[in-house]
């Protein structure tokens, strides 16, 4: 643990489109939630950089902060995950299963640590359940054809996270615009769901949740109505995160979901966008059998988690031969034993300016020149001390 200092930590608050000062809701327990995987097929390198932002974000909350509780959640059910059963014929629970356990080698292999609690979305169906039933007691939902809908009208906020315009809110929602819908603006919180897929009784019938309401529930059960920060890719701010505040800020008469909204850029490859159609389409998993797993990591700190990242070989080359660099100052200051692992100050005080990662690692960079330099015994001491703690931090010269 470190400082305990609320004052430095800066991050950017997309619901505010600025960089604010962090300020804890209990500075004795910070509690982050970071949507996960939906666990239909392996992880591919887009999802990776994701994970891996929030990672190095907690590892810095837990530096700064005397307790951290970090929740990541697996969705397990879907409707990727339905198609993938009708596609392939392998069970829904053998499908979950692997590629959850896939999911796990994967992350591990990438020095992501392991979150505190893992919800899946299977195991909170009664959470659910009780959400929707309130919000339709509360006017802001409707039952229709088996179908429970949020009605969109009846927040008047809603659009605040993304920005959209009402238009945009109906064309990007990506939904049908059904007959039973009150507005085309409507999303789904139950559905239902025929006796060959996964599904729950419900007072709407057999059926199973939409996928907003999953988080929503899952972050109530385990950080509580309102929680520090709230974590994803640019791509779920809608209508993903849009919907989880409306159902959330609705149900707890006003009271926000989270303080921060924090969101990483897009991934593209060689400057292209990864799809299957265009065989750029990478996974985790593929490329661990080329590439070391701290070396995919250092490619997603190279760029600051906000800007679009370009995963090119280029980048590849250059995050392997940082970390022999890294790795060979380890090696030569193996005559001295570090006292700790403390990282620097400075590497702290750009990490706390938004997870300025490639400020940071310049800050290693210019450890590694010095500890390449010194003679004086407890200077390389020092010295191995802080780059080890710097690594801990960034999550790499873990081995």
């Amino acid at each position: 643990m470190g400082r305990d200092d609320t004052r430095m930590l800066q991050v950017y608050n997309t619901l505010a489109r600025e960089k604010q000062v962090f300020e804890a809701i209990d500075p004795k327990l910070i509690r982050v939630y970071a949507c996960g995987p939906t666990v239909y097929d392996l992880a591919h390198i887009g999802n990776a950089r994701s994970f891996i932002v929030f990672d190095t974000l907690v590892r810095l909350l837990r530096y700064v902060f005397p307790a951290v509780i970090y929740v990541r959640n697996i969705t397990d059910v879907d409707d990727k995950i339905n198609a993938a059963y009708q596609e392939t014929g392998e069970s829904i629970d053998s499908i979950t299963a692997r590629t959850t356990a896939a999911f796990h080698e994967d992350m591990a292999a990438v020095n992501v640590l392991p979150p505190d609690v893992e919800p899946r979305a299977t195991r909170h169906i009664d959470e659910m359940i009780a959400m929707i039933a309130a919000l339709i007691t509360k006017g802001y939902a409707y039952a229709a054809e088996g179908h429970v809908l949020f009605h969109v009208p009846t927040m008047p906020e809603y659009g605040r996270l993304s920005r959209h315009n009402r238009d945009q809110l109906i064309t990007g929602a990506r939904v049908d615009v059904s007959p039973y819908k009150k507005d085309p603006a409507d999303f789904v919180l139950w559905k239902p769901s025929p006796c060959e897929l996964p599904g729950w009784e419900s007072p709407w019938g057999r059926g199973r949740p939409g996928w907003h309401i999953e988080c929503s529930a899952m972050g109530k059960k385990h950080l509580g109505t309102t929680f520090d920060i709230h974590g994803g890719g640019l791509d779920l701010i809608f209508p993903h995160h849009e919907n989880e505040i409306a159902q959330s800020h609705c149900l707890h008469d006003g009271a926000p979901l989270a303080h921060y909204w924090m969101h990483n850029g897009y991934l593209t490859v060689e400057g292209e966008k990864m799809s299957k159609s265009l065989g750029n389409f990478i996974t985790v998993r593929d490329l661990l059998g080329e590439v070391p797993g701290e070396a995919i990591r250092l490619v997603m700190l190279m760029t600051h988690y906000r800007q679009p990242l370009d995963w090119t070989a280029s980048a590849v080359t250059q995050a392997r031969e940082t970390l022999e660099r890294l790795y060979g100052t380890l090696r030569n200051l193996s005559d001295v034993k570090s006292v700790g692992r403390e990282p620097p100050p400075e590497l702290v005080a750009v990490l706390e300016d938004d997870l300025n990662t490639p400020q940071a690692l310049t800050v290693l960079h210019e450890l590694v020149a010095k500890a390449n330099k010194a003679t004086d015994a407890a200077e390389r001491a020092r010295l191995k001390a802080a780059l080890l703690g710097s690594g801990d931090l960034l999550g790499i010269i873990q081995q």
